[in-house]
C-alpha cells in the first residue's frame, strides 16, 4: 500500500515513547538524506513541457491491469495506488520521512481512552466539483470505507468503529466513536486508500480533493488528470499529469530513454547503469520499509506444516538475495515486516536467521519430505527485482532438494482471479507499521490476507495491542505478535527494498522518501518542468 514533523500535539496515539535515537530514526534520517544521482554524460532525451513550469507530466508506473480502478476505496496495483495519491486527499498524510501531518484534517484528537476520536476539518477545503468539504463528507466515507458489502481495503482495521454512532458536532467538526480503544486511528486516516470523497460518490466519475481532477481513464493502458485549481496546498506546477502502465521493465525504461515519458517508477537494478550513463536522466535511491515477501499458505500443503514454513525460510541466503535480487539496492530482512514501527527494536526480537540447509533438510524430513519435495512459485513483473527474487529462490531451494517451479504470469494473469489463492507466490508492500500491516495482511478478515494466516494466539495480541494507550505496553504485545508470526506465520521476508526510479533532468521537485511509494510517494503536486 508514502517531510515535515506531525503538526498536532502528542497523544497517546503518538508512537515514540522518547526522543533517544534509534535505529528506525536512524534509518529514517538516511532515506532522507538518500541521493538524486546526476546523469553522466550526454545522450537522448524527454520531457514535455514549455519553459517556466506547465505542461503535462507523462508517467511511466510499474503493472497495471485490465483490473484497473479509480476507485478510491479499493487499490490493489501500483497504477491505482499512483492515481489514488493524485485523485484524492486523505485526513492526514504520511510525509516522506513518514510523520504524521495533518492534510485535510485541521485537528485529528483522541480522548484519553482512545474510545472516541475527534475530526475537525480546515476551513475553505473543496471537491474538484467545487462543492465544499464538511463533516458530512467525512461521515459519508467512512460509512462507505466499513460497508460489509464494498470491502474496502481499510475496513478491517475499522472493524470497531461504531460506525451507526458518527456525530456531525458541526459542519467541520465530527465525532468518531469505537466500541473499544483504538490507538492508531490517525495512522489509518493517513493511508492512501482513505480519501474522501462526496456523498453521491461514483468512481466511474470520480470527485476527489486530490491534487489533480479526472479527465480520461482507459483500464491497462493510461489515465489523465488536470490540475485542481482549488487543491488546499496550492495549485501543482504542472498543468496535467498522465499516468502510463508499463508491466514490462524494458518498455518502461525505453520510453523514458526514448523520451515518451518524463520519469518512471521502480527503476530495475539492471537497467541502473544505462540510465545513469545518459546525460540527460537522472536516478532517485530510497530507502524504505517496502518489502517484497514470498507467500506461503498455511493452509494448503505442503505450507500447512509449520515445520515446512520454517524450513524455507532456513533455505534463504539473504544476503545473497538482496546482493543478486536488488543488485545490492536493499537491506537483509528477518522474516518481521514494519522496520520503522517504534516496536522494531533488533535488540528485543528473535536474532536475524541465517540460512541453515541442513536445519532446513532435517524439519522437511520430520514433516514427511525427507525424499524431496516440489513445489511452483508463482511470479511475475509485479515490482522490480521480484522476478529476480524468486529465480535466486529456486537456486536456494535446490541446496536443500526442494524443485521450485516457476510459474511466469504477467501483471493481468498474477492480480486476476486467483490472486490471494496461489499456493506459493509473491507480494510487495510498501511501508507501514505493523498494526496498520497486519490489518491489510495478516489478519483473518484482511483485505489481502494471502497467506490465508489466522492463529488465534497472534489474533488477541493484536486486538490488544489495538487497545493499548500505553506506547511502552502496547509496543511490548507488538513485540510478542512479531515473534509469533515470525516463528509461525506465512511470510517470507527476505530484505527491504530501495526504491529506485528515474526521470528526465528537466523534472524538478522529487526527493526521496522512506514509505516505498516511489517517486516521492506519487506526490506529482510538487512538480514542475524546466526546459
Amino acid at each position: 500500500m508514502p517531510s515535515t514533523p506531525a503538526e498536532s500535539s502528542h497523544h497517546p496515539a503518538d508512537s515514540a515513547p522518547d526522543s533517544s535515537p534509534t535505529r528506525r530514526t536512524v534509518l529514517m534520517a538516511g532515506a532522507a538524506g538518500a541521493v538524486v544521482v546526476p546523469a553522466l554524460s550526454a545522450c537522448g532525451g524527454g520531457g514535455s513541457s514549455d519553459s517556466g513550469g506547465g505542461g503535462r507530466l507523462r508517467v511511466g508506473v510499474a503493472g497495471g491491469s485490465a483490473q484497473d480502478t479509480l476507485d478510491a476505496h479499493q487499490p490493489t496495483d501500483n497504477t491505482d495506488i499512483a492515481r489514488c495519491h493524485n485523485l484524492y486527499e486523505s485526513l492526514c498524510l504520511f510525509g516522506t520521512d513518514y510523520t504524521i501531518k495533518m492534510a485535510l484534517a485541521e485537528s485529528v484528537e483522541v480522548d484519553g481512552d482512545a474510545k472516541l476520536w475527534t475530526i475537525k476539518l480546515k476551513k475553505g477545503l473543496k471537491f474538484h466539483d467545487g462543492s465544499a468539504i464538511t463533516a458530512d463528507s467525512v461521515i459519508h466515507t467512512l460509512r462507505r470505507v466499513t460497508d460489509p458489502e464494498a470491502l474496502s481495503t481499510s475496513s478491517q482495521q475499522l472493524s470497531t468503529m461504531d460506525r451507526d454512532n458518527l456525530k456531525k458536532v458541526d459542519e467541520l467538526t465530527v465525532e468518531v466513536p469505537f466500541t473499544e480503544p483504538y490507538v492508531t486511528f490517525r495512522e489509518l486516516l493517513a493511508e492512501y486508500a482513505m480519501g474522501i470523497v462526496p456523498e453521491g460518490y461514483d468512481p466511474e466519475k470520480p470527485i476527489g480533493a486530490g491534487a489533480f481532477k479526472y479527465t480520461s481513464f482507459t483500464p491497462g493502458e493510461r489515465s489523465l488528470f488536470a490540475a485542481f485549481d482549488g487543491y488546499w496546498q496550492g495549485r501543482p506546477q504542472i498543468d496535467e499529469l498522465e499516468i502510463i502502465n508499463f508491466p514490462d521493465e524494458t518498455a518502461r525504461v525505453n520510453a523514458l530513454i526514448g523520451g515518451q515519458v518524463d520519469a518512471i517508477s521502480q527503476l530495475p537494478h539492471s537497467q541502473l547503469e544505462v540510465v545513469k550513463s545518459n546525460g540527460n536522466l537522472q536516478t532517485l535511491e530510497s530507502e524504505t520499509g517496502m518489502w517484497l515477501p514470498f507467500t506461503m499458505r498455511v493452509d494448503k500443503k505442503p505450507f500447512d506444516d509449520v515445520r515446512v514454513r520454517q524450513a524455507f525460510r532456513l533455505i534463504v541466503d539473504r544476503e545473497q538475495m538482496v546482493d543478486q535480487a536488488l543488485a545490492g539496492h536493499g537491506s537483509v530482512g528477518n522474516d518481521i515486516y514494519g522496520r520503522f514501527d517504534p516496536a522494531y527494536d533488533e535488540e528485543k526480537l528473535p536474532a536475524q536467521r541465517e540460512q541453515d540447509i541442513d536445519e532446513a533438510k532435517r524439519l522437511l524430513e520430520e514433516a514427511g519430505y525427507g525424499d524431496g519435495l516440489e513445489v511452483q512459485l508463482v511470479t511475475g513483473p509485479i515490482s522490480a527485482g521480484a522476478e529476480a527474487a524468486a529465480q535466486v529462490l529456486k537456486e536456494q531451494a535446490a541446496e536443500a532438494g526442494v524443485t521450485v517451479k516457476l510459474k511466469q504470469t504477467n501483471s493481468t494473469e498474477y492480480y486476476g482471479d486467483n490472486y490471494l489463492q496461489w499456493t506459493f507466490a509473491q507480494d510487495f508492500w510498501v511501508t507501514r507499521n505493523y498494526l496498520s500491516q497486519a490489518a491489510q495482511g495478516s489478519m483473518p478478515s484482511a483485505p489481502f490476507n494471502e497467506t490465508h494466516w489466522a492463529d488465534e494466539e497472534w489474533i488477541r495480541l493484536i486486538k490488544k495491542a489495538r487497545a493499548t494507550v500505553d506506547d511502552k505496553k502496547r509496543n511490548e504485545i507488538i513485540r510478542q505478535a512479531m515473534k509469533i508470526e515470525h516463528e509461525r506465520g506465512g511470510y517470507i521476508i527476505w530484505g527491504f527494498v530501495n526504491t529506485l526510479d528515474a526521470f528526465h533532468s528537466k523534472v524538478k521537485g522529487l526527493e526521496p522518501s522512506v514509505t516505498g511509494h516511489p517517486l516521492t510517494s506519487y506526490g506529482f503536486h510538487r512538480v514542475r518542468i524546466e526546459a
